[in-house]
This record gives C-alpha cells, sequence and structure tokens, in this order.
C-alpha cells in the first residue's frame, strides 16, 4: 500500500575492515611535548565514549596502521591531489557495500533517484553516476549533496521525501559515504587532535518510497544559531581538507536546546515525552551529553546513538543513518526526532512515526 506520505523503508550500513582508532591515539599523544597537556589529551581520549573507527586506508607492510613505515601518513602528509585519488577509488567501493547491504534487507529494483551525500571527497564523474553506473540504473535522476558536513544525511533524506511527496511513485535510493581518515593533519594541540579523534570512515543506503513501511518522515525542521559560524569549519588545504571545531561547540548546542523557539521548531506540537525514538548524531560524546541535558532525556534516551559512537565513531552524513537503522531494528521506538547538527552552527532534522 501506498500513500503521498514518504517512508525510510529500509537503511542499512557499512565501514571498512581496518580499525585505526588506537592506533589514532597513540600518534596523537606522541605529537604532544607538554607533559601536562598530553595527560589532558590522554584523560580526554579515555572519556571519547568511542572503541572503533574504520579507514579505508590499508594497512602497512606487516600490517601496522597508515602512521607506520610504509603507510598512507609514513613520511609525510600526502597533498590534496593524492589524496582525491584515493577518495576517487575507495568511495565508490564503500557506497557499493552499504548498497548491497540495503539489497540483504529490501528489494532495489525500479529505482526512480538517487541522492548521495559525502562531504569529504571530491571526483568527477561524481560519485552519484559511478554508483548509478554499478548498479546499472541507466538515465535515473541523480542529486549530489556536496560538503554540508554532518547534517548532510538531513539533506539527502530531506530530499527524498520532497520527491516522494510530489512523485508518489518514486523509489528513491539514499546514499550516504565519507572517508574522514583521508584528512589527517600535521598537529601539536590537544583540541584539533581531539576533533580528530572523533573521525573514522563509513557509508550508508536507505530506500525512501510512500510505501507504508518503516518510518515515516514528518515535518522537517532547521535552526543556525547566531554568531556561531566560526564554530565549526571545513576548508580545502594543500594537504587535504581541515577540520575546525571548537570545544565551544556543545555548550552552545545544549543552551540553544533550552530555547522555547528551538524546541518548539524541534518537536512541533511534541512534548519530550511524547519522542521514544531519538536519533542524534553521533558527533562525540559531548555532543550527545548536550543534548541529553538541554532536552532534559532520560540516561537512555540516547543509546542508539551512543552505540553506533562507540563502535564507529563520527562518520561524518553516514552516522545518523546508522542511528535510524540502529533504531529500525527496535519495534518499540515508535515516534521519534532526528537531528544533526554541522557548519552554521546549525541543526538539521525531521520528527517521525512507525508506519501502522
Amino acid at each position: 500500500m501506498s500513500s503521498k506520505g514518504a517512508y525510510i523503508n529500509a537503511v542499512a550500513g557499512a565501514v571498512p575492515d581496518h580499525d585505526i582508532h588506537q592506533a589514532y591515539v597513540d600518534w596523537a599523544r606522541a605529537q604532544i611535548t607538554d607533559r601536562r597537556l598530553k595527560l589532558l589529551f590522554e584523560r580526554m581520549a579515555e572519556r571519547s565514549g568511542i572503541e572503533h573507527r574504520w579507514s579505508v586506508l590499508p594497512p602497512a607492510p606487516g600490517g601496522g596502521s597508515p602512521v607506520d613505515p610504509g603507510g598512507f601518513y609514513a613520511e609525510r602528509m600526502p597533498g590534496t591531489a593524492e589524496r582525491m585519488k584515493l577518495y576517487a577509488e575507495a568511495a565508490p567501493d564503500l557506497a557499493m557495500a552499504a548498497i548491497g547491504r540495503l539489497r540483504e534487507q529490501i528489494a532495489l529494483g525500479a529505482i526512480t533517484h538517487l541522492v548521495v551525500a559525502s562531504c569529504t571527497g571530491f571526483v568527477a564523474p561524481g560519485v552519484d553516476q559511478i554508483i548509478a553506473a554499478r548498479m546499472g540504473l541507466g538515465d535515473v535522476e541523480r542529486t549530489l549533496v556536496g560538503f554540508m558536513g554532518c547534517y548532510a544525511a538531513v539533506a539527502a533524506l530531506r530530499t527524498a521525501f520532497h520527491i516522494v511527496r510530489s512523485e508518489p511513485g518514486a523509489r528513491v535510493l539514499v546514499v550516504t559515504v565519507e572517508l574522514s581518515s583521508l584528512h589527517l593533519q600535521p598537529m601539536t594541540e590537544p583540541e584539533p587532535l581531539l576533533a580528530g579523534l572523533q573521525f573514522g570512515d563509513g557509508a550508508a543506503a536507505a530506500l525512501v518510497t510512500a510505501e507504508q513501511k518503516g518510518f515515516e518522515m514528518k515535518a522537517q525542521f532547521n535552526a543556525t544559531l547566531p554568531e556561531s559560524e566560526a564554530l565549526i569549519g571545513w576548508t580545502i588545504g594543500d594537504t587535504g581538507f581541515e577540520m575546525t571545531l571548537s570545544g565551544e561547540v556543545p555548550g552552545r548546542i545544549g543552551a540553544a536546546l533550552h530555547e522555547p523557539h528551538v524546541r518548539s521548531r524541534l518537536l512541533d506540537g511534541w512534548s519530550v515525552a511524547d519522542v521514544d525514538a531519538w536519533a542524534v548524531h553521533a558527533g562525540g560524546r559531548s555532543i550527545l551529553d548536550a543534548v541529553e541535558r538541554g532536552l532534559e532525556l532520560a540516561p537512555d534516551a540516547l543509546d542508539s546513538s551512543r552505540r553506533i559512537l562507540a563502535d564507529f565513531g563520527n562518520m561524518s552524513s553516514s552516522t545518523l543513518m546508522f542511528v535510524l537503522a540502529d533504531l529500525l531494528e527496535r519495534p518499540d521506538k515508535r515516534r521519534g526526532v532526528a537531528i544533526a547538527f554541522g557548519p552554521g552552527l546549525a541543526a538539521e532534522g525531521f520528527r517521525f512515526e512507525r508506519a501502522g
């Protein structure tokens, strides 16, 4: 049965098989010469809530990490062109792995639209065109959402929402793919090293249709915090993309969620008690703590987000998709809010309800 609504029928994710988290922690620790700052970094790393992060970068000879002898970052910081060459090879492969996982859950025939989000690389023909060719989709309608950062999944799903609402027969494949590990930078201060500690690689795929199955997407929302544009930045440098992630971000998010006008846009007539499924972008433990405090949530309300953070780290736009996949597998989760944060500083999201 179909309707004029738009439903996320299924979501699946994929990550590479190279766990780089502990190798990064060891490398970052060695970059700090001041003993007091080194101890601060170690303490914050232990409290990060992250146990694994995965990378498309191959192990160094002998099974070592990318910073070990023979690894991608062993002797120098590769230039942006070299990193983009690797993105062009690895991003489509990881995206196709996520699509393969999605196909295990649901039939992917008769795809009419393809929406792809990615902010960690550039290639032309685009990742969307490469995916379409590999899937044999022919002249499928394509949309590429680029360089929006962690809330790009919301933009991609919102695009699918509007397509399906206007064309109820549409079958929209939404894909996110992020290769954050391609952008290691020379750093010696704890704050940027801790920002780098968050990120890993991952891809996700979702099918959005008018079939009443999965989560129905409801009203969309966005909110930009005033005078906050310098808190999150993602610029293209000579040695990859350079991340700016201020330590002020969690506090600003928590304070904003206390504001009545922000809450009203977020909940749209619901109360916090009406929501039993919180799909919050796992941008870091401090981000999740700030959301929990700002909305006065129960201690277990963000369990899905914390589990994704622990197992995969922050995969930029793919992270929210992984959280939605987790919630879809829990039948008790009926009414929810999806929200992600990114450059601006802005929050983007939507409300959703389980079909049936």
